[in-house]
């Protein structure tokens, strides 16, 4: 079993980062293989809907860093998704992978369908919700099963490491992590 978790977050060792670290940990604590992706520093251009997709091997459209992405999710049983969030929504980058990975499994085998998994939302401030239900939806359409926690996948920070004074973020991030892992063992026992 893998998990893989895709930051769409600008920067490296960010508080995006940290979050996806959080819900991975006991997921590799469970014996389950994690891979941690960030999109920063990484050209992935956005959907055309050319359909190209359509002949199963990938997203066709862009000479980008797309591909290993969308390799990494297809051979996974597991995603989260994760974003801090920019004017109310996610991150240009994470939207683009989104919208390639869903248009390229519905135009070829439907390889997202039955995939667990789930959203994470990081911000300043405000937004938390709209991201976090934008990320959401994505699992919902694509005919994934996604996985809560103890209240929703999302964070205060802006500094980076201040994701860690927010202890309320970081316990529902673990039992989301605990709870991704403990389905993946029942579905695949």
């Amino acid at each position: 079993m893998r998990v893989i978790a895709i930051s769409g977050s600008p920067r490296k060792g960010g508080n995006t980062e940290i979050a996806c670290q959080t819900a991975l940990q006991p997921i590799q604590d469970a014996g389950i293989d994690t891979e941690f992706v960030s999109l920063a520093g990484k050209e992935i251009g956005p959907c055309i809907a050319c359909g190209r997709c359509a002949q199963g091997q990938g997203c066709l459209a862009h000479k980008d860093d797309f591909d290993p992405i969308y390799q990494q999710v297809k051979n996974a049983d597991g995603l989260i998704l994760a974003s801090p969030v920019y004017f109310g929504c996610a991150t240009g980058p994470i939207c683009n992978v989104m919208h390639r990975l869903g248009y390229a499994s519905r135009r070829s085998d439907n390889f997202l369908a039955r995939k667990a998994g789930g959203a994470i939302a990081v911000a300043r401030r405000a937004g938390h919700n709209a991201t976090f239900a934008q990320l959401s939806m994505f699992f919902a359409i694509n005919d994934m099963i996604q996985v809560g926690s103890t209240y929703w996948n999302v964070a205060l920070a802006c500094q980076p490491g201040e994701i860690n004074q927010d202890t309320e973020a970081i316990q529902t991030l673990t039992h989301f992590g605990e709870n991704l892992a403990w389905l993946l063992t029942k579905i695949h026992s």
